[in-house]
């Protein structure tokens, strides 16, 4: 288990280094708003909206999205309850987040598993018009970090995991 020690050791000093920024006030305003923009809200509204107006891609990226979300949600608490890694304010003797998680484990991050899965599956569906998206998906991420609710491995996890069920869904629904 030596090499989950090292891991998570690195993993706090590259957590502490992006939240102990000089400009973390003026980071953090920002990161608060782009954070909520991960809320889900985009997730339902981008992929209903493309299935309005952009035909049989659009219609496809709807149904991957919904199969996606279906399997991303029992997963993605599953792995936090099962990893059951602490948040930062938990693990970290006198850190104090800027916001309250909404639940209490941090593995793997899941605003950032559903911002990669949209940006993912729109790309997938309508190429390089998704840049914005992904631009958008590694922003809410970062922005969790910021926030002092997640370490950078937690945002790894989760943009793996929005990335793979993406490609998996994607590839079920188009065949």
């Amino acid at each position: 288990m030596q090499i989950l020690t090292t891991l998570t050791q690195y993993d706090t000093r590259m957590f502490l280094w992006c939240v102990n920024s000089r400009h973390q006030s003026v980071l953090a305003k920002t990161a608060k708003q782009v954070s909520r923009s991960g809320d889900g809200y985009l997730q339902i509204l981008i992929p209903v909206g493309l299935a309005l107006i952009a035909g049989e891609a659009g219609q496809h990226l709807l149904l991957a999205t919904l199969l996606a979300f279906a399997i991303e949600l029992p997963l993605y608490w599953v792995l936090k309850n099962s990893f059951q890694r602490r948040r930062p304010p938990e693990a970290i003797p006198s850190f104090s987040s800027v916001i309250t998680a909404s639940d209490k484990f941090s593995f793997p991050s899941g605003h950032t598993a559903a911002a990669v899965m949209l940006a993912t599956l729109v790309y997938l569906s309508f190429g390089l018009v998704a840049l914005p998206l992904m631009i958008w998906a590694a922003m809410v991420g970062a922005s969790r970090v910021i926030l002092g609710v997640h370490f950078p491995t937690d945002i790894l996890a989760g943009a793996t995991l929005g990335a793979t069920l993406a490609y998996a869904s994607f590839s079920i629904v188009v065949i």
